[in-house]
């Protein structure tokens, strides 16, 4: 994939983003499958940012893919601020959830890998009751550790699955995709975490209003206030702070040689 496909990138926060909208990404990676390209997706929001930050190994992963989209509303306001203006956030789950009746129309195949067993099934009966023409390849939970990420990607591949949606929680889905991506013989690999949980219905997605608004962290903060609270008051003040530097860095005059 080149750079005419997605347009110029907008780098800030030490990430270059697609300014691509929900149904221009889609568009683009049914493309690719049709062509049997590659691609790999990358979702970033504001924890990620902040993560990547220190993890030089999710840094890598993350700017190794061909596609990396804002999948939280405080990266698509960022850019606002920073003059790199994105068109709109593109959650990882609208995404995948978008592919889906495309893949179903155009009988490309896809393969879930990720979640608990019982996750697993729970969102394969909901997904085939949604989409009952949808190419299933086949399936398999995300408890494998590193040693057998290689068989893994193997299996997708004999599968001979188009699109490959990986339902596992960060860094692990994206050091996958870097280390695997290309072994896996799917054209689009798309690392979704938590998504199965809510396909699955194990997990409620904030309403469009919290979504639309930036609040989605904390209405899952509200959901579990114990874990997630104070992960999301570390986060995003670090991503302040981050914002806060680049926005005065970019205001300073040019040094003079």
């Amino acid at each position: 994939m080149n750079d005419d496909t997605i347009g110029e990138r907008r780098r800030f926060l030490g990430v270059w983003l697609a300014p691509l909208t929900l149904e221009e990404s889609v568009a683009l990676c049914v493309k690719a499958v049709e062509e049997r390209s590659a691609v790999r997706v990358g979702c970033v929001n504001a924890a990620k940012i902040v993560k990547m930050r220190d993890d030089a190994r999710l840094r890598e992963a993350v700017l190794g893919c061909d596609l990396v989209v804002a999948d939280g509303q405080s990266v698509v306001w960022a850019g606002r601020v920073l003059d790199r203006p994105l068109p709109e956030r593109v959650a990882g789950i609208d995404l995948m959830t978008a592919l889906l009746p495309e893949a179903e129309r155009h009988g490309h195949s896809v393969y879930f890998l990720g979640a608990r067993e019982d996750v697993l099934q729970d969102m394969l009966a909901a997904v085939r009751r949604r989409y009952p023409g949808l190419r299933i390849a086949g399936h398999r939970n995300g408890y494998f550790d590193q040693e057998e990420e290689a068989a893994v990607a193997d299996a997708v591949r004999a599968s001979g699955a188009d699109m490959l949606f990986i339902g596992t929680s960060s860094p692990k889905k994206e050091l996958f995709v870097h280390h695997h991506g290309e072994r896996t013989g799917a054209s689009l690999v798309h690392g979704v975490g938590g998504s199965f949980d809510v396909l699955a219905g194990k997990v409620r997605r904030a309403p469009e209003f919290w979504r639309r608004n930036g609040l989605e962290w904390l209405y899952r903060a509200v959901q579990e206030p114990m874990r997630l609270g104070p992960r999301y008051l570390t986060t995003n003040t670090a991503f302040l702070l981050m914002l806060g530097r680049e926005f005065l860095l970019r205001r300073l005059p040019p040094r003079r040689k």
